[in-house]
């Protein structure tokens, strides 16, 4: 399996060209936009608008990308909302990229014993007992204060807008609301008020208000009038946030027995001081090189460093067996990624909790060769995580989603789902947000809001939005390394990208998708680093995931040998993978993949591409 040395250039792509891999044909849905003064790319278009006049207006990256996040919490509401996640990676021009770390822990009172005392076996995957501590806000604030040139109404003016005044609402939402309408109904009352006005779901590009977020952003910058500098005014709102009236109204409102996906009615156990024990923060990167590209992602407490595994078993395979688009490079990719995932649930967790994670071990070349043995010519059906000296991998207890129903007698429970991702048969509930911002300075930053859907818990009246369910990460085993517990943060599938070529950075990307955030981005990093493909050419070729893992949402099944594929991969390359043993569903034609990237050009100049499903996702700049 040798290789033919390379080299890259500063948008991440290959130099050496002679064995790389080409895509079918020139087609793309939309330019690969190019400029000299700024670029966004979002998975709303309201969103990269925001951002995109804020760069106009001589904010920088950091502005921009804050303003649009916020706007994202409005216009995407069954995707993301201020009371979830949310995890960037950033850097200024030149500099070493950090992650922007705004993924809150567990409660204090989010004990396995408590519930299991709760009659659950399993952490929910809607209503408040699966709330993690909400940290969007707090990490968007702390970028402001920290790497922000603007004041902060003037930053949040967008967001406001949109929530006093209507913002137009995208089908999915309304497909979502209908969703969990007869939930709303009888269970979560103050819900329906805001999610069904008039009693209706809202109509496709219909204006929804919500003005009580609109006032609670308001009351944020309240808070910072008199103090004596801008640094001053937003930490008075990250304050407020976490020991004023935010945090007093969740505990008092989730404190009240709710519907959760269990089909069973609790408490939480979130209350006002977890809000004031939860600080976002700045950490170092987690990175590995690949063909001449260096990667950073997060660190072993999200699932960041499944794409570094994946890519450092891949490294080995020369270009031609790495094509996702043939039926020999795809096998190997999916079959790769089932290692690396199989190693995320057997030994990633929160380092800075109770888990002892061998990071350095399972990002190394030797590891890497040895995980790499195990790929065959046939699919693997099996979970297979590797043997590391020191360590006992953890094994998930695995169902089937047939085997979970046939717990439950066949009816599923009444309640919410967990994260609105994509299904086993590639049908789209929803997903997560994703925005990048590069400025005419060479500052960048990779974005992956999530969390506080609308779906997630019951609103919360005074706030206009709820909580989150990130919790659902955890298991009620001690013996997990992702193990339910006080203070530790779940292990997040929220997971941006930045790559850096000869140290500097070049490229911020990302994607929605829970378990298909990695595998996503994969096949993009595999089409532009290796192969020949433009950035739009390489979002819009056709995409595929493995669904053969320890699914990271309730109710956390999983399908051995499963893979969902776009049916554009081509029959013939479809029918091969069914003939090495993969269980294939197909997908449809533009259902997979949600990817944003913003990055710079070899002269200097910026380039930005989005992704066409759904209409949805857009770049802009200049």
């Amino acid at each position: 399996m040798a290789r033919a040395a390379r080299t890259a250039s500063a948008k991440g792509y290959a130099t050496n060209m002679t064995s790389s891999f080409t895509p079918a044909d020139q087609f793309t849905t939309r330019p690969t936009l190019r400029g000299t003064f700024g670029m966004t790319s979002s998975t709303h278009w309201l969103a990269t608008a925001a951002a995109q006049a804020v760069l106009e207006r001589g904010g920088n990256a950091f502005d921009a990308a804050a303003a649009g996040g916020l706007v994202l919490h409005v216009v995407e509401p069954h995707l993301n909302g201020p009371g979830g996640d949310m995890t960037a990676i950033v850097a200024g021009s030149g500099t070493t990229p950090q992650v922007l770390m705004g993924q809150g822990p567990a409660p204090a009172g989010a004990t396995i014993e408590h519930y299991k005392g709760e009659g659950l076996d399993m952490v929910p995957g809607a209503g408040g007992l699966a709330a993690a501590v909400p940290a969007a806000v707090d990490a968007w604030l702390l970028l402001l204060v920290e790497r922000g040139s603007w004041e902060l109404a003037d930053v949040l003016a967008f967001a406001i807008d949109y929530a006093r005044n209507g913002a137009p609402m995208v089908g999915r939402v309304g497909a979502t609301i209908r969703a969990v309408e007869e939930l709303f109904v009888e269970h979560w009352p103050t819900s329906a008020q805001l999610w069904l006005p008039e009693g209706k779901v809202p109509d496709e590009n219909e204006l929804v208000k919500n003005p009580a977020y609109a006032r609670t952003l308001e009351r944020l910058i309240e808070a910072g009038e008199g103090k004596p500098d801008r640094a001053a005014r937003i930490e008075a709102a990250r304050r407020e946030w976490g020991s004023g009236f935010v945090a007093r109204a969740a505990e008092e409102f989730l404190k009240t027995p709710h519907r959760h996906s269990s089909g069973t009615d609790h408490a939480a156990v979130i209350t006002a001081s977890d809000f004031a024990n939860c600080s976002a923060s700045f950490e170092p990167v987690t990175t590995i090189d690949f063909r001449g590209v260096t990667v950073a992602k997060t660190g072993p407490w999200g699932q960041g460093p499944v794409l570094l595994q994946t890519l450092a078993i891949l490294d080995g395979f020369d270009d031609a067996e790495i094509d996702p688009s043939t039926a020999g490079g795809a096998h190997n990719v999916l079959e790769a990624l089932k290692l690396a995932m199989a190693d995320r649930d057997a030994y990633y967790g929160d380092p800075d909790g109770a888990a002892d994670v061998p990071l350095e071990t399972l990002l190394s070349k030797e590891y890497a060769e040895t995980r790499r043995s195990h790929i065959s010519s046939t699919a693997s059906h099996e979970f297979r995580p590797g043997k590391i000296d020191g360590f006992t991998p953890y094994y998930p207890p695995l169902l089937t989603e047939k085997e979970w129903k046939a717990t439950l007698n066949g009816d599923a429970p009444s309640g919410a789902a967990g994260e609105p991702t994509v299904s086993k048969a590639g049908e789209t509930r929803g997903d997560t947000c994703h925005i990048d911002v590069i400025d005419r300075w060479g500052n960048m930053i990779a974005a992956t809001p999530s969390g506080g859907w609308l779906q997630s818990s019951p609103a919360i009246p005074e706030l206009g939005f709820c909580l989150g369910t990130r919790l659902q990460m955890n298991w009620l085993d001690e013996s997990a390394p992702s193990a339910l517990e006080p203070g530790r943060r779940p292990r997040t599938t929220l997971t941006p990208t930045m790559l850096m070529v000869d140290g500097e950075p070049v490229t911020a990307l990302g994607s929605p998708g829970g378990d298909q955030q990695e595998q996503w981005q994969l096949m993009y990093l595999l089409r532009t680093i290796v192969g020949r493909y433009t950035p739009q050419q390489a979002i819009d070729a056709p995409s595929m995931h493995t669904t053969s893992l320890a699914g990271s949402f309730w109710p956390r099944t999983w399908e051995p040998g499963g893979a969902v594929v776009e049916n554009r991969l081509g029959e013939d390359v479809i029918t091969e993978l069914e003939r090495r043993g993969h269980a294939i569903t197909r997908a449809g034609d533009w259902a997979l993949g949600r990817l944003c990237v913003a990055g710079k050009n070899d002269d200097g100049s910026y380039y930005a591409a989005a992704n066409p499903r759904g209409a949805q996702g857009y770049a802009a700049g200049r």
